[in-house]
């Protein structure tokens, strides 16, 4: 068994150097390799781990949650296993072991921090048991792959009896996550902001679980932060929003995000109301495992978000942001991020339709995009596979839009002829060509 756990260690680590010497991720791939040479092998290193595993799901923030989580971790001095590149299927979860493992076929860690497809846990959890899930959020996500909500309730509720002493720290203010913490038997503790934060309520936003989960009555809102996120109870049978372990108060976004928590201030210097639950889910989660957390503060100032998660480039004077935007829900918070910034601005669109994507895009029809019928939008082209449709979307609310469908001729155009202020939008499998194009354009 040991020549077989090396045989597959060695060959994975080859096709992943061999894959970003070509230009390609090839994460998933080597992840694919080790596990056809030895199926135990994600057991027999996750085994190794020696304190806690953590595991991050949820619809939206999933990437960012995790990878603040591993630097939290590290700013305590312990060693950790992480698929920091957003990996989160079974071949990616195994590369992140296998990647991490020495040549000699041992792992030295203290922690694994691993984000996980919700659709993937119930082919995860077979192979090791989490200390902790981190639970962010329930959106409605590409209708062709997850089905709807309940569907995807159902995959995790199924995932949480399989690691029944599982600590679940759950979004409290998402009355679709803490039914599901609550209801699944697992040990669980709560996040969320009491406080409201928005006066003014968009009455037009798509809002998912507006019904009880656990009696079908109509949930009643005392203020909603965005989408279903917010302050609710059940007029019919008492479910109500629990009071959070870990709250957030003092909001204030006027530069950066500042809030407190736990009798601390927590200052970052990014933007997007949705980053104080993503900021907020890992502190809890590292505080609900023990964790000091004693240079919190410092991983905020020093953390770059990457991958394509308000990712910073700078390419011949013009600043520019990448952002994944996937379904509704994160693409309305995308938009409100990009609203945030006061300067004039251009917008690059960027929608496939691959298998990873989804190939059914009708979820463009329920984002604000009338929110970008603003002085300060210089001008919004729209490219990749679906260009087209993103086109008519934005012909439906008004807002004249360039098509240019090859991405690299987007950006080139924009970098050239625009206000030097760029947000570049993509959805899945637009995010890591995207992402490479403007790392060469960088150097």
């Amino acid at each position: 068994m040991r020549v077989r756990r090396l045989t597959a260690i060695w060959a994975a680590k080859i096709v992943s150097t061999a894959c970003r010497l070509s230009g390609r991720q090839g994460v998933t791939f080597a992840g694919k390799v080790a596990l056809k040479l030895d199926p135990k092998i994600l057991s027999d290193l996750a085994s190794q781990v020696r304190e806690k595993i953590f595991v991050v799901c949820g619809t939206n923030g999933k990437t960012t949650t995790n990878n603040l989580l591993c630097s939290a971790i590290e700013s305590d001095g312990k060693k950790l296993v992480c698929n920091h590149t957003g990996s989160n299927m079974l071949a990616g979860v195994a590369a992140a072991f296998v990647l991490a493992a020495k040549n000699t076929g041992k792992l030295d860690a203290d922690y694994a921090c691993i984000e996980i497809d919700e659709a993937s846990t119930l082919r995860i959890f077979p192979h090791f048991k989490p200390d902790f899930m981190v639970l962010t959020n329930l959106f409605r996500d590409q209708l062709d792959r997850y089905g709807e909500i309940d569907t995807t309730m159902d995959i995790l509720k199924r995932a949480m009896q399989m690691a029944p002493e599982m600590t679940v720290i759950v979004n409290g203010d998402d009355a679709l996550s803490a039914y599901l913490a609550m209801e699944s038997g697992n040990p669980y503790k709560t996040y969320g902001i009491t406080e409201q934060v928005f006066q003014e309520q968009n009455d037009n936003e798509i809002r998912e679980g507006r019904f009880c989960k656990r009696c079908g009555a109509k949930l009643e809102y005392e203020f909603y932060h965005y989408s279903q996120i917010g302050k609710y109870h059940c007029p019919s049978c008492g479910f109500t929003r629990p009071e959070p372990d870990f709250n957030a108060s003092n909001i204030d976004m006027s530069d950066g995000l500042q809030f407190d928590v736990d009798g601390r201030h927590i200052a970052a210097s990014y933007r997007g109301f949705y980053n104080i639950y993503n900021i907020l889910a890992a502190y809890s989660a590292g505080r609900t495992a023990g964790m000091e957390l004693a240079g919190f503060e410092r991983v905020l100032s020093d953390f770059n978000p990457q991958n394509g998660r308000m990712e910073h480039f700078q390419i011949d004077g013009t600043d520019i942001i990448l952002n994944l935007a996937k379904n509704p829900a994160g693409f309305n918070q995308n938009i409100s991020a990009v609203m945030e910034d006061e300067k004039d601005k251009d917008i690059i669109i960027v929608i496939n339709d691959n298998a990873q994507d989804g190939t059914d895009i009708s979820w463009l029809w329920d984002v604000d995009f009338d929110r970008f019928a603003d002085q300060s939008i210089r001008s919004i082209t729209v490219s990749g596979i679906r260009c087209q449709d993103m086109r008519l979307r934005m012909k439906y609310v008004d807002i004249p839009s360039e098509l240019i469908a090859d991405v690299k001729s987007a950006l080139e155009a924009r970098i050239k002829d625009g206000c030097k202020n760029l947000y570049v939008l993509v959805n899945y499998t637009a995010l890591f060509s995207t992402r490479s194009l403007l790392k060469q354009m960088e150097k």
